[in-house]
């Protein structure tokens, strides 16, 4: 049971300590053995923190590159999101200029009918004119009340000059 203990933590240790002992051959073997253990220890002590190191480096790696895909995720969200905002604002002006539009054809709609409306009671008072002019024999602007209608019993003709006329002043310049 003790020879278990020793060669468990001791074993490798003197092993290769007496094994540098038998090499090197010093003067004070035991002083030698006792500080080559010493030197074991602290390399044995230092390699065992570099192997903490090493873990705690990996482990810091890994949570970085965890952490760097989160913030890539997040921006392709982001963007993702903008693209959304954006589409619906488009969607949304679309649905205004449509709306618009429609507005506009109804508006136009309107206006169409309503020039229908205007030229139907043109015709209606067109032909109650024609037949009042028929039945009474006097002309349209005689029984038209409308302002700006000519008199044709005021017309005066004037004396315009004859084409020909014009075509000798222009020959004698």
């Amino acid at each position: 049971m003790e020879s278990r203990y020793l060669q468990k933590e001791l074993g490798t240790c003197l092993t290769q300590g007496l094994a540098e002992v038998a090499r090197m051959r010093p003067v004070d073997p035991i002083e030698y053995l006792a500080l080559w253990i010493y030197k074991y220890k602290e390399n044995m002590t230092m390699k065992q923190q570099r192997e903490n190191e090493k873990a705690q480096l990996e482990h810091e790696r890994e949570l970085a590159l965890l952490e760097q895909e989160m913030m890539e995720r997040l921006k392709a969200e982001e963007i993702l999101f903008q693209q959304q905002q954006l589409e619906l604002q488009l969607e949304l002006e679309m649905q205004e200029k449509e709306r618009q539009r429609m507005e506009e054809m109804q508006r136009a709609q309107e206006g169409v009918e309503e020039e229908m409306i205007m030229n139907m009671v043109k015709t209606e008072e067109t032909l109650h004119l024609e037949e009042a002019i028929t039945d009474s024999g006097k002309t349209l602007a005689e029984i038209s009340d409308r302002y700006g209608a000519p008199n044709l019993s005021r017309v005066e003709e004037l004396d315009e000059p004859m084409l020909s006329d014009v075509a000798l002043n222009i020959d004698q310049d």
